[in-house]
């Protein structure tokens, strides 16, 4: 380590000299990392405006461009006890009725008489059972069939006979197997639930899913088939079930069986809970307090982010107000420097271009309207304008009773209007918030080119590649100075040992003379 001498001879301070000296030197280098923080700001403002802008394409993909959004429904049954409906995908209003005649039921084993099972925590080999041994379980699946193996393709296998083979859930038994722990795996992973009632110590086996299952051939089949000692010895249970039965119903006059007591129609789900003596009603309409919403929460964000960019390109610009440097925070209180960086990130995106060209082309997207589309083909028939204060930016407002209307009267309209497919070489053709998509999309992928994202290094975009630029710079300077002022503290050095020698000398001389 270099041992400095500092004034003995000269009685100068020579450390606070150099530290006046390299304070001048070092005012290119603050530039440079002045210039650095300025490019970091810049580069997060980018990244929040494409957050903002991402958050609206998800809110536009999630909301008024689904058309699940548009297809909601409020559905009034006469007899909700016995009959339930709600809309999957149906786009227009449906009315029916319905009689019920036999709910679908699950196929079903008891215990046929009492077991030796005291309690679930007894070990099966306690129990008599040979381990280990495999037990299997074939039971019907949500199709009304068995499941069967199937090759890489996805096709069923089939034995040397040219039979379909069967597969049935297996669990190998160990001598460390509970009842209890045997039970819990069967009821996780097979299609059955066992239940083991310690009062009566018997069992019950339900399959998972209702109906009658089928062969390939049509005809019917237990639903419930069990190989094992455990179901014959411990359990004692036959090896195959009471068949379950299938919901039947009356629909708008016309007799139809399902396996399972929730079904589909014609886009609506049908659920029935018992029996009934006279038809059950069902109509639906237009959910349009949800439609509604949807539609608002996307003027909302679609505002917001207006406002957001409008703000950020027409802020102020305060050139005087450069980045602090270390040592300028150092003499400044930690209010004084949040005040003075406050303005100086004021203005990092003033002006720029491609958000002022995004303002244009969302608000052309937007207002322009959808050609070659019959009915309503603009945002204001369904009620949303612009705001009059031109000030605002293109802000849009909504006349509820209009949009109520208009929701009321086909809600399917008001998806196509934002989300017709169109022509991919006329943008005019398409619907508005495909375009408006697009133009979002479009913007995010300049401004991640310009500014990158999280994760990204600097060298994938364009202000970090400046940024890694600078700080060769700085690196560079930085070393220089080093340099340049071990360069003055040598000279500073060599000037104190000149004046000790003349000092020494000029001692000898006296002390000769006197």
């Amino acid at each position: 380590m270099m041992v400095r001498v500092s004034g003995l001879a000269s009685g100068m301070d020579i450390d606070d000299i150099v530290k006046s000296m390299m304070q001048a030197e070092r005012v290119p280098l603050d530039k440079l990392t002045q210039k650095k923080q300025y490019s970091e700001w810049q580069r997060d403002d980018y990244r929040t405006v494409n957050t903002a802008l991402s958050e609206l394409d998800k809110l536009i993909s999630d909301g008024v461009g689904k058309q699940s959004s548009f297809i909601k429904k409020t559905v009034s049954v006469s007899n909700p006890d016995a009959v339930s409906v709600r809309n999957i995908n149906s786009t227009s209003d449906f009315t029916g009725k319905i009689n019920v005649t036999t709910l679908a039921t699950a196929a079903r084993l008891t215990s046929s008489r009492k077991t030796d099972v005291e309690n679930a925590q007894q070990k099966l080999t306690d129990l008599g059972i040979t381990v280990p041994q495999t037990i299997t379980i074939l039971a019907v699946n949500k199709n009304g069939g068995i499941d069967t193996e199937r090759d890489e393709n996805g096709k069923e296998k089939l034995d040397s006979g040219g039979k379909v083979i069967e597969k049935p859930y297996t669990l190998e038994i160990n001598p460390n197997d509970t009842l209890e722990s045997v039970i819990e795996k069967i009821n996780a992973n097979s299609g059955v639930t066992v239940f083991f009632d310690q009062g009566s110590q018997k069992f019950s086996m339900t399959a998972k899913n209702t109906g009658d299952a089928k062969n390939n051939d049509g005809t019917y089949r237990p639903e419930i088939e069990l190989a094992g000692e455990l179901f014959t010895d411990v359990f004692k249970m036959s090896t195959s079930a009471t068949n379950g039965t299938n919901a039947t119903v009356e629909y708008n006059g016309l007799t139809i069986s399902r396996p399972s007591n929730t079904f589909q129609i014609n886009g609506a789900e049908i659920t029935v809970k018992k029996p009934t003596t006279e038809a059950v009603t069902f109509s639906s309409k237009a959910d349009v307090d949800t439609i509604l919403d949807t539609v608002t929460q996307f003027v909302n964000k679609y505002n917001e982010i207006i406002k957001n960019i409008q703000d950020k390109t027409s802020e102020s610009k305060y050139r005087s107000y450069t980045p602090l440097t270390t040592e300028q925070k150092k003499a400044m209180t930690e209010d004084e420097v949040k005040l003075w960086e406050e303005k100086a990130k004021s203005g990092t995106l003033k002006n720029d271009s491609t958000l002022k060209n995004l303002l244009t082309t969302m608000r052309s997207s937007l207002y322009t309207s959808v050609s070659g589309m019959t009915g309503n083909n603009t945002l204001s028939g369904l009620g949303i304008t612009t705001t009059k204060n031109y000030l605002e930016g293109g802000k849009l407002t909504i006349d509820e009773d209009k949009l109520r209307a208009a929701i009321s009267e086909d809600p399917n309209a008001i998806y196509k209007l934002f989300m017709t497919e169109g022509n991919s070489t006329d943008k005019s053709s398409q619907g508005l918030a495909r375009r408006l998509r697009a133009d979002i999309q479009s913007s995010i992928k300049v401004i991640t080119e310009k500014a990158g994202k999280a994760g990204y290094v600097n060298n994938m975009f364009t202000i970090g590649k400046s940024v890694n630029g600078l700080d060769t710079r700085i690196s560079t300077f930085e070393a220089k100075l080093i340099k340049l002022e071990t360069r003055y503290y040598n000279q500073f050095t060599a000037m104190e040992k000149a004046i000790s020698r003349a000092n020494s000398q000029s001692s000898s001389l006296s002390q000769y003379f006197s």
